[in-house]
């Protein structure tokens, strides 16, 4: 097949471009800037913005599949750059798979569609996504992730993947802000880190992205117009995923509490201000990420497992194990570590304070 897989230039993307060209696909990416990553692998690099309608049709021209993995990712900041990218670009995407008779369309959207505060056990697709949002990213991501799913028809068959905490080797986001959260070999964390979570491998989360591909274009019956979680199906509590994280990277730490209610209340006041005095900034304290990092959040995988023939590649030990070794340390690509054209779920710690992580 040919297959676009935007946002190819990230950390999701180049691993899905990674193992699409090792099937002997011939793969493209629709990013803001040149990889270098991308230009080893072969792949053919249109530049442009997911806004610019024109620069979406030059990508997906020529196309059997698209993969829509670019999106703006965090956890914080003003509503409107979010939309732009998150639903128009999307909604370009899909209008351009139509005008191209593109028949395969595979969406990185995000288990946060369906997160609330309170959190999430064991829960499956049957849930809907939640009726607010904390934060304008899943409330974007929600959004479009509809879209897509409308979409399903005879001419276009499309499915939501819903990958949760993206990690693995090179990863720009999760673990180097963990390590920059430390202060004097203390961790200062929401809670006391007992909440368990579920994360996904890169590769596991790549790999999915393919299984889908092929169930699309197989039997789009099956997992057409359907989302699904995805994951390592290995939850674990915060504490212990901070602390292998952290120790992978060479860095020995102590989970070092800290009391909730302060926590949501200084989060709930930087936003109340900065929405106030309309600024663009994102912040590092915010309801949605403390929320997360309080409240547990796993998935049942029943679906994925049953309707894409899904089963993780690699484990979260071996994982870890990997992270651990010297080459593992590698850049994703030195280029755009962090492509807002990229999608990952990412609630990454990125502290303004050394008392309380966002």
């Amino acid at each position: 097949m040919n297959v676009l897989v935007t946002g190819g230039s990230g950390f999701l993307g180049l691993e899905i471009c990674r193992q699409l060209s090792a099937r002997g696909h011939v793969v493209c990416s629709l990013g803001r800037r040149p990889s270098t990553a991308l230009a080893a692998l072969g792949v053919r690099q249109h530049l442009g913005d997911l806004a610019d309608p024109a620069a979406v049709s030059r990508a997906v021209a020529g196309c059997d599949a698209v993969v829509h993995n670019a999106a703006l990712a965090g956890v914080s900041g003003p509503p409107r750059p979010y939309w732009v990218t998150n639903v128009v670009g999307t909604r370009h995407v899909i209008e351009q798979c139509r005008a191209h008779a593109v028949r395969t369309l595979v969406y990185t959207s995000t288990a946060s569609v369906v997160f609330r505060p309170g959190g999430l056990e064991g829960v499956d697709e049957g849930l809907p996504p939640a009726p607010c949002h904390l934060a304008a990213y899943p409330a974007t991501k929600a959004r479009a992730e509809a879209l897509v799913l409308a979409a399903h028809g005879p001419e276009l068959a499309t499915v939501a993947l819903r990958p949760h905490i993206i990690w693995g080797p090179g990863d720009p986001h999760f673990a180097p802000a963990l390590a920059r959260t430390v202060r004097a070999g203390l961790l200062p964390m929401p809670g006391d880190g007992g909440n368990l979570v579920d994360t996904t491998h890169v590769r596991t989360a790549a790999h999915a992205h393919l299984l889908a591909l092929d169930r699309l274009r197989q039997s789009p019956r099956t997992a057409g117009g359907r989302a699904y979680f995805i994951a390592q199906g290995d939850p674990r509590p915060l504490r212990e995923i901070t602390r292998h994280f952290l120790r992978a990277a060479g860095i020995d730490a102590r989970w070092c509490p800290v009391p909730p209610r302060p926590a949501i209340a200084g989060a709930a006041v930087v936003e109340t201000l900065l929405r106030a005095v309309r600024s663009a900034r994102t912040h590092a304290l915010s309801r949605f990420l403390v929320a997360e990092l309080l409240h547990p959040h796993h998935f049942d995988l029943t679906a994925a497992r049953r309707d894409l023939g899904f089963e993780p590649p690699v484990g979260f030990d071996a994982g870890i194990a990997e992270l651990a070794r010297p080459a593992a340390a590698a850049p994703n690509d030195p280029n755009d570590p962090n492509d807002p054209n990229d999608c990952e779920e990412k609630p990454c710690p990125t502290p303004t304070t050394p008392s309380v992580p966002s």
